[in-house]
């Protein structure tokens, strides 16, 4: 039987993750994973559970509560009317595919391999979201044929590498495009759903070496699951509240700087170990 101070431990912990994540989550619209992945990290390496696999861990678990969030998201989005289907079903076959193959990579991978990537990709979105600009524009629609069927896949792969869903690529992407901004999000919500649902199915299969939490199905902890489910639903609308009597914008640079900075001490830990 697992220790009950340290389920209580675990519990608590996990508790303040979702609740800051949801928080951010309204505020920002930032996807929750971006904020997880190093929380999990973090939070199960203090508790012990520091094996090789932690990133795998990490991930899944991340990619898990994001089929949740993701599926609730696009339900209220679709009842505004602001998504675009018609993005969403051309785009679905890459992303899927994309989505397979980053779960097999993640698998062959170490903790520390899976850091690094995590560490690389988390700098590039945090630059982007601190100096990129609402005007940026690449085309005038999102691109069919050649474009997207290189665009898509590589969408799925480098969100399960770093254990997010659709928003941290596919609204810059769909910007630069030329999609307005809320029916970006909206869409992005969908990414996520396309994205986490394949990658968890195969991260339920996976073994994982070292030390693991209590009720722990492959690689995906369940007591973490249901704990950041739960406080992010509570939390995430009072974040949406705040975005409403507040300019978001200063803090989604603050935001910004914070994720660069989580971004180079994972590289940190890496380099020195």
């Amino acid at each position: 039987m697992p220790d009950t101070i340290l389920l209580i431990q675990m519990s608590l912990v996990l508790a303040g993750i979702g609740a800051f994540a949801g928080v951010l989550a309204g505020l920002l619209g930032v996807g929750g994973g971006i904020v997880l992945v190093p929380a999990f990290f973090y939070a199960f390496q203090t508790l012990g559970y520091d094996g090789p696999d932690l990133m795998q861990m990490c991930l899944a678990t991340s990619l898990a509560t994001i089929i949740v969030t993701s599926v609730r998201s696009v339900m209220s989005h679709n009842k505004k009317g602001a998504v675009d289907w018609d993005i969403l079903k051309g785009w679905a076959p890459g992303i899927v595919v994309g989505a397979v193959l980053g779960m097999v990579l993640v698998a062959q991978l170490r903790s520390t391999t899976l850091q690094a990537i995590f560490g690389i990709l988390a700098l590039i979105v945090g630059l982007y979201m601190g100096l990129g600009r609402a005007s940026w524009r690449v085309g005038p629609s999102m691109p069919e044929g050649v474009g997207r069927a290189a665009l898509s896949p590589a969408m799925g792969f480098l969100s399960v590498l770093m254990g997010i869903g659709g928003g941290s690529f596919g609204v810059p992407l769909m910007s630069l495009f030329s999609v307005p901004i809320h029916r970006a999000v909206a869409t992005a919500a969908g990414f996520g759903v396309l994205i986490a649902v394949p990658s968890v199915i195969g991260f339920l299969l996976v073994g994982i070496e070292g030390p693991v939490p209590p009720l722990t199905i492959g690689a995906v902890n369940l007591i973490a699951f249901g704990i950041i489910i739960a406080m992010t639903l509570i939390t995430a609308p009072w974040g949406v509240k705040l975005a409403h009597a507040m300019d978001p914008g200063p803090l989604k640079r603050v935001f910004a700087v914070f994720l660069i900075l989580v971004a180079l001490n994972m590289l940190r830990k890496v380099v020195l170990g």
